[in-house]
């Protein structure tokens, strides 16, 4: 019998794909969704033989580079946790960054918001639920996507309403518009090789990745789009490619947008862009 903390260490040690801080976290993770156990409960004492079968099976998953978000069906974004599966993108930290600008920004009440490309829909349904009665909508390719977001949503008792477009054919399907928020694909498909494994393998490339000769695609066309379905003053939020952020204000400036900025992240990469129509 050995304690809790012997034993994380030990499995945190054969998670090869992770260095050991990360690997620890993960298993941390993976011992308090199966039993309750907490880093505070270090003393507390176990036997392997006695654990039961669903947390071995779940560790075997994370040793083969399944990210612990999938295996658990949920990842936390915004104080929350969202339920995800193989059809979304798992919520990162980056777009929570973006999340907070949009609600410090946008006090007043009554906005009507898109989000554009809304995979668990973790940012429509934050931002209905942290803004003043705005009315808020998603927009989405897959339907398996789709399906989560709406359970995200009625999950977390909100009115938002996603509808099934493809943003590169179809027009928008909501206007008069206050915001419009996207973090499409803007990975390029040479990105691949430095991409690690629990990503490629796990996650849509969907919702990853654009043409090389093109990586600007979805801004472009969204923010052409977008021309329509904005007011006056209404505001365009994008998450971009750290490598593309001057890329992606050039084209705002081009489209006719109006106080430009690009902002940088918590780890100063450049991450947000942001412009006003007229």
């Amino acid at each position: 019998m050995i304690n809790y903390n012997s034993l994380v260490k030990k499995w945190a040690q054969s998670l090869e794909l992770y260095d050991f801080s990360e690997a620890q976290n993960l298993v941390e993770w993976l011992f308090e969704h199966h039993l309750g156990l907490r880093r505070v409960d270090m003393m507390h004492f176990l036997e392997e033989k006695d654990l039961p079968q669903a947390l071995l099976s779940d560790f075997e998953r994370l040793k083969k580079g399944e990210p612990i978000q999938q295996i658990l069906e949920k990842a936390p974004f915004y104080g929350r946790e969202f339920k995800v599966s193989r059809d979304t993108l798992i919520p990162r930290n980056e777009t929570e960054e973006l999340v907070h600008l949009i609600i410090k920004e946008n006090p007043q009440p009554h906005l009507r918001i898109l989000d554009i490309g809304t995979g668990t829909g973790c940012i429509p349904i934050s931002l209905a639920l942290e803004m003043n009665s705005a009315e808020v909508y998603g927009l989405d390719i897959s339907e398996g996507a789709l399906q989560i977001a709406r359970e995200n949503a009625k999950e977390f008792k909100t009115d938002v309403k996603f509808y099934q477009i493809d943003i590169l054919k179809e027009e928008i399907s909501v206007n008069e518009l206050d915001i419009l928020v996207s973090n499409p694909p803007y990975i390029p498909e040479k990105g691949k090789a430095l991409m690690h494994k629990n990503v490629l393998d796990f996650e849509p490339e969907l919702a990853l990745f654009v043409p090389d000769e093109d990586p600007l695609l979805f801004y472009r066309v969204i923010a052409e789009k977008a021309k329509k379905c904005l007011k006056k003053g209404g505001k365009l939020y994008f998450e971009i490619h750290e490598d593309y952020g001057q890329e992606v204000l050039n084209l705002l400036k081009k489209q006719g947008y109006s106080k430009i900025e690009l902002i940088q992240d918590l780890n100063d990469k450049d991450r947000i862009v942001k412009g006003i129509l007229g």
